[in-house]
């Protein structure tokens, strides 16, 4: 009998800023969890923003991380699957993961299936209704020429802007991400709905929220997890094989909405 798959998913580190706890902290207490993690794990998702700002230049790569990429490059040298998303947040992900720690970076949602269930996955930025001044910004982060022209300015004033706007956009969201605005106002369930009408799919897995959320959709059988983050809630997903699970790590306070 094939032995079951054990898959984690977790998101939204936002490595580089502050939060309930200060990026070092966070940071050391990332390592204990992958530590704690690798006793069973197959495969690790990362589903974006893993750093409040992150851009490639052709030879440097924003300072710090040190704990947090030793201890990447130990779990892949371990043998355990890696895959990592962009979010919002560190959308110029180049080609450093990939050829430094062969970790397949995704720039787009993608279908899964472990275990015989369908996984669909993605950092969720952009998806569903709605939203349209991020979406054309997005269009304009994401353009080559205009990342080649970034790429050209000294990064000592790259990343000082950058990181400016990068606080902007977490502190313009930060008051609308403290509850569960019900089905209609989500739109990352709007999405969802829309999506099971002509596809099946066992759960839908996004970070981007900052809501831990379990959420049953109107099929009675597709489950839309959100994995909350790390600046307050320090949540992610285990699936064991056969059920997905949403799950706290030194937070015995944690809640999982609605």
């Amino acid at each position: 009998m094939k032995e079951k798959e054990i898959i984690y998913f977790a998101s939204d580190f936002h490595l580089g800023t502050d939060g309930a706890l200060t990026s070092e902290e966070r940071e050391k207490k990332l390592v204990r969890f992958f530590d704690e993690i690798s006793k069973d794990a197959n495969t690790i998702y990362l589903l974006g923003d893993i750093f409040d700002y992150w851009f490639e230049y052709n030879r440097v790569i924003p300072k710090g991380y040190v704990r947090i990429l030793g201890k990447i490059a130990h779990l892949r040298d371990s043998g355990i699957k890696i895959e990592i998303f962009t979010g919002n947040h560190d959308i110029w992900m180049f080609r450093y993961f990939e050829d430094e720690f062969n970790i397949p970076v995704h720039k787009n949602p993608i279908r899964v299936t472990h275990n015989d269930k369908s996984f669909f996955l993605g950092h969720g930025d952009g998806l569903g209704p709605g939203d349209k001044k991020y979406k054309t910004i997005k269009k304009i982060f994401t353009n080559p020429v205009l990342q080649k022209m970034y790429g050209a300015i000294h990064p000592n004033i790259g990343l000082r802007i950058m990181r400016k706007l990068s606080k902007k956009s977490r502190e313009k969201t930060h008051m609308e991400e403290l509850e569960f605005l019900g089905p209609d106002r989500e739109w990352l369930v709007r999405f969802c709905e829309t999506y099971i009408k002509n596809n099946t799919v066992d759960y839908f897995v996004f970070g981007h929220r900052h809501l831990p959320i379990d959420y049953l959709l109107s099929d009675q059988k597709t489950r839309y997890i959100n994995l909350g983050d790390w600046l307050t809630q320090y949540s992610y997903a285990r699936f064991d094989g056969n059920e997905l699970n949403l799950l706290f790590f030194e937070n015995e306070e944690g809640k999982i909405y609605p």
